[in-house]
């Protein structure tokens, strides 16, 4: 049975169109972050970037550098549009994009984490199969595939929409506080900015948001379903791109929608000149067993992943600990204030950290709300003092933080010296004071 859901031989045609498309949005990801300006202010005007913690090795490269960085994994992304040399090509895209994601927590998004998980996807699948220039040479073209590959993409997706639906299953998104938060920063938009403000369109994407993430990959599934469900799915992503201006995200997971039609209804699209494989044979190849347990191994780990912060003390909303790779989008906003007490152990003296000197200005607005962050800054001006042969304490004082506009609480407990604690990714800080949004639930509760 397993043999047979795996390993049946199926036509390629989606596998192939959606190599072509896949190569064109990272050529476009790459290319648009120079052009947007998000290089420049992610990568090149910051003094020093907040990289994953444990991997300090990965900054920007100096000077112009990160522009042709940039520009070079555009042009791997051309060359697995056209499948040349397509798994050095996507292989090489994939590093690359992974220094960039791990180098920087100044513009973290679910999406670059989904995109680099879909790079290591790739490089597995026989994408250039056929439709490529690597497919000219005749022994190497193939109009098949292993059914495999069409579900590993389908498995990915559905772990990240029910993640995503299951998030939104919480008080401030449900009494519509996020959504409506969410469209006040967009009350300046052209036409639409005055309809977003409107009640019952925040009523609407609410539930919207929670049905569409946890219903469409089985609506595409089912036969019956499936025109509905993708149309639905372009007006969802469609509006997502407007509204929310998330990059190639929305135009991906449009994509992902050529793996659930049936391979004859892409050929016919896209591809009318190939010839349809209709043998579905069962062939059990010798890589079985290695694909079965890193199958299993992966796809264990996108599942439980997720699921780490219940078993981390108090709220993730509140402590970040367990937010990021769990598909916790859009999910809450944050705010706060924050200053640095430093006192130098050699010396005697103390001051203020002036925020300016060392971070830009995304950079201090996420300081204030992110502990990692808080403990990464910390980190870097114990170093600092450190090279010039002086000890330091670090205290975080008059550290505010406001969730979803609610009252400002207390976030770091001020008599910590952060210089001397160490990082956990899988255990709370217990230098963050608890969550308590009294205010909040009473008012909810009076409402």
């Amino acid at each position: 049975m397993l043999n047979k859901l795996l390993f049946t031989r199926i036509d390629n045609s989606a596998l192939v169109v959606f190599r072509v498309i896949f190569g064109f949005l990272i050529f476009m990801e790459a290319i648009g972050a120079i052009f947007t300006g998000w290089v420049k202010r992610a990568l090149i005007d910051p003094k020093f970037t907040f990289n994953f913690i444990g991997l300090d090795f990965l900054q920007p490269l100096q000077g112009n550098g990160m522009y042709f960085y940039f520009a070079i994994m555009g042009v791997f992304g051309l060359l697995v549009m056209v499948g040349y040399k397509y798994r050095y090509s996507m292989s090489a895209f994939t590093i690359m994009w992974a220094g960039v994601y791990f180098m920087q927590k100044n513009s973290y998004n679910n999406h670059y984490y989904l995109l680099l998980l879909l790079c290591l996807i790739m490089i597995l699948l026989p994408a250039s199969r056929y439709f490529s220039v690597d497919a000219r040479n005749p022994s190497f073209k193939r109009i098949w595939m292993p059914r495999w590959c069409s579900l590993i993409i389908i498995l990915q997706v559905w772990i990240v929409y029910t993640y995503a639906a299951i998030a939104k299953l919480y008080p401030d998104w449900l009494d519509f506080s996020v959504v409506e938060m969410l469209m006040k920063s967009r009350a300046h938009y052209y036409l639409i900015g005055d309809i977003l403000q409107q009640h019952s369109v925040h009523v609407f994407i609410t539930y919207t948001g929670i049905l569409f993430d946890l219903l469409i990959v089985p609506l595409l599934l089912i036969k019956r379903t499936r025109k509905w469900a993708f149309f639905a799915s372009i007006f969802f992503h469609l509006f997502n791109s407007i509204v929310f201006q998330i990059g190639i995200f929305p135009y991906m997971s449009l994509a992902f929608s050529l793996f659930f039609f049936e391979p004859k209804t892409i050929r016919n699209l896209f591809l009318k000149k190939k010839e349809l494989y209709t043998a579905n044979e069962i062939v059990v190849p010798s890589y079985r067993k290695p694909l079965l347990i890193l199958g299993g191994l992966y796809f264990t780990i996108q599942i439980l992943l997720p699921l780490r912060h219940w078993v981390i003390k108090d709220n993730v909303l509140w402590t970040e600990e367990g937010h990021r790779l769990s598909w916790r989008m859009m999910l809450r906003g944050k705010s706060g204030v924050i200053s640095f007490k430093l006192v130098n152990k050699t010396t005697g003296r103390t001051h203020y950290v002036n925020l300016k000197d060392y971070l830009s200005p995304k950079q201090r607005r996420i300081v204030a709300t992110k502990p990692d962050v808080i403990w990464q800054f910390v980190q870097h001006l114990k170093r600092e003092y450190q090279e010039k042969g002086e000890e330091i304490s670090v205290y975080a004082t008059s550290s505010k933080v406001s969730v979803n506009n609610s009252e400002w609480m207390s976030f770091v407990k001020p008599d910590v010296d952060l210089a001397t604690v160490s990082w956990d990714y899988f255990k709370h800080a217990d230098w963050i004071y608890p969550y308590n949004p009294k205010e909040k639930e009473e008012k909810r509760i009076k409402d």
